[in-house]
Parts: C-alpha cells; structure tokens; sequence
C-alpha cells in the first residue's frame, strides 16, 4: 500500500467515525427509538477508539516520511466562480493540527468514558451523548480544518453542544439563563469570525489558509498581507478568540457554563473548548506577526485576563468557579505566549493544562467528599494557609481586591450595560417602527401594544 493511500484512509476514517456517531444518536433519537446505554457506550468507544488510531498512524506516517503537512481535499461544496468564491472541504495534518487532533480524541474518549457512568440511569443520558457527538465532531473539524470556512463550521458545532449541554438540566430556571447567556458571547465571537472570513475572502481571494499565511508548512508560513490588512483582519480574530475562549471582558460566562453536568464542563471549559480561541490564534500566527502592534495587543489581553482571573478565583466559593478560573488564569498566559512570538511552547503548555484540568475537574465532586470526610474524621475545619503575597498587601488594598474578584471584575454589569441594554434598545426601537409603519400602510393605526417602550427591561429578566 502506498503510502498516499494508507494516509486518505487514516485520514477518511479519522473524520468518517465522528460523523457516523453523530448519525447513528441523531436519528435513533429522532425517531424515538433511543439506544440503550450499554449500545451508546459501544458505539461511542468504537468511534473514538478507531478515530484515535487513525490520528496515531497519520502521526507515525509523517514521522517515517518526513512530511510536515499532509493535506485531504474532499471537494468543493458550494463554487460561486462570478463571485470567486468556493465552500471547499479541505483538511490538513501538520506539526499543530495533529497534536491538538490526538488530544480531543484522548480527552473526550476518557469524559466519555467518565460519564458513562457518572451518568447511569440520568433520564437525558442518551441526550448528553448526542451533545457529546456534536462536540466531538466539531473537534475533529476544527482541529483539522484547511479552510476557514471549516473552521467556522467546527467553530459552531463546539459552540451549539456547549450551549446545550449548559442547559442540560432544563428543569431549573438557572442552567438555561446561563446557556442563554454563553449562547449569546458566541453569537458575538461569531459574528467577528465571520467578518474576518469575508475580509480574508477581500483581501486574498480565497479561504484556503495558504492563500491567508502563504506557502509552507506551520509554523514557517509568512502572510501574504499587508501591514494594515493583518491588523484589521487579526483585531476580529482576536475578538472571536476572546469570546471563544473567555478572555477579557468575556470571562463572566465561563463559570455560568459550569451548571452544565461535570463531564461536560471538564471537557469543554477545562480542556478544548476554552482553548480553541488560542488554538486559534494559533493557526493564524502569520498574520498576527505581520503587525506588531497587534501582537502587543495579544500580550496585553492575554495578561490581563491572567491577572483578572487569578484575583477572582482565589475569592470564589465553589470548586467549579475556582477551577474555571484557574483555567482562564493559564489560557490568558498561554495567549501571551501566542503574542510574544512563541509557538511550539503555547502548544506544549496547551496540551499540558487541558490534560490537568480534566482530570482535576472530574475528580472534584469525589475530592469534595473526601475533604468532608477528613474534616468529620478530625472533628474540626482543615486550616486555610494565606499566600505570601496577602501579608504584603495593605488592608484597603486587599479589601478592594477582594471586593474586584467578587464582583467578577464586574465584566458582565459593563457588558450590559453598555452593550446589551443599548441593543436591545435599539432593535424595540426598530420593531416598534416597522410595526407603526405596517399599520399606517394597512390603515389599521397604531395599536397600544406595538408601541415603542419607555425604556429596555432589565437584562437579568431577559
């Protein structure tokens, strides 16, 4: 067998078993013929088991070889030629997609592993493993993606599980208003990532990232655009990595999404998901590197995100909150890091915090017990050692540090504030006359209901 063909078929296979999973739970939900949880787990071990074995052999195919970059094109799914424009399903193996690829398999193949029987007789287990389907789909595109349009399309299929499986337990009012509320930061980082797609789109013809970061295997490539273009350009991907990934000022919905069941939040807010807007930023280093002063901005976000996070976590009460966190503290320093230059070391330390955080969030509802345990054995409360740092700090200092990190830095009281409530706002206002303006045309009046209100409600009442 040649070895072109032996990578089409790892490489087939590697996309083919995610997206046959997905199948096989979407349509016995669909026609209400659930599986059991014995089959679930089956299909769902086979599929990442045969997905991960295929991601090795590409691994060990371009280790023999030598290749750095191995590309699968599956053709074009929409060609506008009058526009220039083409919807190409194209996927790439090289020295950053592959690692990350094996990573979203072992991690989501040990949650899955997990919540097989973290969630035993759960009356929506079948329902978590279609949201998990959903994810792991949207890794493996997202991982492999050669296109941005790819990307997007594994960018959204993270985002919707996400957002699902926050309002896992629907029953209660808060999981909901939670998932409404990530939903909603996705839907602006969204909205960024699909501007910078058609502004790439503008500025080189195409969305083949070789068109983007020029010829060459990662992280060599150099962008093809000027100065000015990669800076516009960079600014929307830097608003879509923040909101993806809960950088400054998006961090507030970050531990919103832990009402979600634990398996979920370790592998989507410990692990991948809260990585894939530096992931991101990642794949698109070249064209950060086109402008310095946007390379500073990423320093400056990064860092400031790590410098917020770790003040509010040290004051938060749940293990969830603490961990979430703890987690934004090492994503803002990992986007540092993309900021300053580095590559290999942002991916080194990227695969190291996702494998701790998973761990340390599965093991926290079963580390809680033992605490309690300890605690019960010694009749009293285990001492809480003070950092170095809090007897250096004078008490006005600390009491207004402490007052920042419980308010959350109040990131989420601005967000609404001055953009939410505006919105809203605005887009009443649109309503209200477009509705005067329907009834003039029918001749029916103004009715008392379609009048424009005073004012925006509330936001938390939304």
């Amino acid at each position: 067998m040649s070895d072109s063909l032996a990578f089409e078929l790892m490489g087939t296979a590697v996309l083919a078993m995610p997206a046959l999973l997905l199948a096989v739970l979407g349509i016995s939900l669909l026609v209400d013929r659930p599986w059991s949880e014995r089959a679930i787990a089956r299909w769902t071990e086979a599929s990442v088991v045969t997905a991960l074995t295929a991601a090795v052999g590409v691994l060990v195919l371009m280790l023999v070889t030598g290749d750095r970059e191995l590309s699968l094109d599956l053709g074009s799914l929409i060609a506008i030629p009058e526009e220039h424009f083409h919807f190409r399903l194209k996927f790439v193996f090289d020295r950053l997609s592959v690692p990350f690829l094996i990573l979203s398999l072992v991690l989501i193949g040990l949650v899955g592993a997990f919540a097989n029987r973290y969630l035993h007789r759960e009356p929506g287990y079948a329902r978590f493993f279609l949201c998990y389907a959903v994810f792991l789909m949207g890794m493996v595109v997202a991982s492999l993606a050669g296109t941005i349009e790819a990307l997007f399309l594994g960018w959204e299929l993270v985002g919707l599980s996400s957002a699902l499986l926050v309002a896992f337990f629907h029953e209660r009012s808060a999981p909901v208003m939670n998932a409404q509320r990530v939903w909603s930061v996705y839907r602006t980082s969204d909205a960024a990532f699909l501007l910078a797609a058609v502004a790439l789109h503008h500025a080189s013809g195409g969305g083949d990232f070789e068109a983007m970061t020029g010829t060459g295997p990662w992280p060599e490539a150099r962008a093809s655009l000027t100065s000015g273009q990669a800076f516009g350009v960079g600014l929307l991907l830097l608003l879509a990595a923040a909101g993806k990934s809960g950088l400054v000022p998006f961090s507030g919905w970050v531990p919103r999404a832990m009402e979600g069941p634990t398996p979920s939040s370790a592998v989507f807010y410990g692990a991948l998901s809260v990585h894939l807007g530096a992931f991101l930023l990642l794949r698109v280093s070249p064209i950060l590197e086109r402008s310095a002063v946007l390379c500073g901005i990423v320093v400056v976000l990064g860092l400031a995100t790590a410098v917020v996070a770790a003040i509010v976590g040290r004051v938060q009460s749940d293990v969830k909150g603490v961990l979430a966190f703890a987690s934004l503290t090492q994503v803002g320093i990992i986007v540092a890091e993309i900021g300053l230059g580095l590559r290999y070391i942002p991916l080194i330390h990227m695969i190291g915090h996702a494998c701790l955080r998973t761990l340390q969030l599965l093991r926290a509802p079963s580390l809680l017990r033992d605490y309690h345990q300890i605690e019960n054995a010694m009749g009293r409360r285990l001492e809480r050692h003070n950092a170095w740092f809090e007897g250096v700090l004078s008490a006005p200092m600390a009491l207004r540090l402490y007052r920042f990190g419980l308010d959350r830095g109040r990131f989420d009281a601005a967000l609404d504030r001055f953009v939410v409530t505006p919105f809203i706002r605005a887009f009443r206002w649109c309503d209200g006359m477009e509705r005067r303006w329907t009834d003039f045309l029918a001749g029916t009046g103004s009715r008392e209901s379609d009048r424009v209100p005073a004012s925006a409600p509330n936001v938390e009442e939304l």
